[in-house]
């Protein structure tokens, strides 16, 4: 695959897994609108999601596809490892999807493409666990995840950095995400549409959420940046909000006045437990949705992004109530809702 040249400047190549996705989808529109090539790995031919519009390339298979991955990869300047497992009805699901996966597609890169500029990887605050306290977490906290899901996504950064002095990584680590396309936050946006706003526990929750606008911004500036190197980012607002204060802009977005019903930790054990609450999680209920409600009665799912500020000048560029109105318009111009 030879790199077509523009005014004298090759074009930058990137390949991402996940670009089906909703955040790699964003992702990809991101690159191309930089003037990026963008290669991108697809499952299911007949599936392309987001991608099915853009001017993209697509290589078909999955991350256990090594020969794919190879041409993939070759010649490339930027791989985006996007891709994960973020609900599993097994432990062994979640392990493959991400420690395995990853561990193939860097071992993959780093044999075929020793030269890549960047190898920029997608963790997620899971991996780390919940901040102590008040305190938000920042990379100097030490891992400790609370769910199989946490535990294989640090698993995943484990296979990443063992490569830190064969090719330049980068992993950064975004806390919850919202934006246009997200399956996940959408129940907590439609529960609202619907009239009621669960609050859970009776002590106030607080979290850092990222506009996907703004996540890609700061991965593709993790990606460029000359200083990111062998080193991990958290990227996330800058402020701190409760869910009491995001049920209350969304509220105030929608129109809509929402019932708020506060459920007792226990409670939210035992619903994240049964059948049809958790629809990404499948019918059976497991473990795996009673550490779903594990994630949830935590009180401090916040970071501290003074890092990202600093080495890539990452900035949060969407308030949270520009950034809920146009989520909330597109679930509802795609009539999810």
């Amino acid at each position: 695959m030879h790199h077509t040249h523009i005014e004298g400047h090759m074009t930058k190549i990137a390949f991402v897994t996940g670009g089906t996705g909703f955040i790699g989808s964003h992702l990809v529109e991101r690159l191309l609108a930089q003037g990026y090539t963008v290669r991108c790995l697809v499952r299911d031919p007949k599936k392309p999601g987001y991608l099915a519009r853009l001017q993209v390339e697509l290589y078909y298979g999955d991350l256990f596809s090594t020969d794919v991955l190879e041409q993939a990869i070759h010649g490339a300047d930027y791989v985006y490892h996007v891709a994960g497992v973020v609900a599993s009805k097994t432990k062994e699901g979640f392990y493959r999807g991400n420690r395995d996966a990853t561990r193939n597609i860097i071992e993959t890169a780093a044999r075929v493409n020793p030269s890549l500029k960047k190898f920029i990887h997608i963790s997620s605050l899971a991996a780390v666990g919940p901040g102590e306290g008040m305190t938000p977490v920042d990379e100097s906290t030490p891992y400790h995840p609370i769910t199989t899901y946490g535990r294989s996504k640090m698993e995943a950064e484990r296979e990443v950095l063992k490569f830190s002095t064969v090719l330049p990584i980068t992993i950064v680590r975004p806390p919850a995400v919202y934006g246009p396309r997200d399956p996940a936050t959408f129940d907590f946006f439609k529960t609202i549409y619907g009239g009621l706003e669960p609050i859970v526990g009776f002590s106030d929750k607080y979290v850092t959420l990222v506009h996907s606008s703004d996540l890609v911004s700061g991965i593709v500036l993790a990606g460029e940046s000359g200083v990111s190197a062998g080193q991990t980012y958290f990227l996330g607002s800058e402020k701190i909000y409760s869910w009491n204060e995001i049920g209350t802009v969304t509220k105030t977005v929608m129109g809509k006045k929402a019932l708020r019903i506060r459920l007792p930790e226990p409670l939210v054990y035992a619903v994240a437990a049964t059948v049809g609450f958790f629809a990404s999680f499948g019918s059976k209920p497991s473990v795996l949705n009673f550490e779903k409600g594990r994630d949830m009665v935590q009180g401090n799912w916040t970071v501290d992004v003074g890092k990202a500020k600093r080495d890539l000048g990452y900035k949060q560029e969407m308030d949270l109530a520009e950034g809920i109105r146009q989520t909330v318009k597109w679930y509802i111009d795609n009539k999810w809702m």
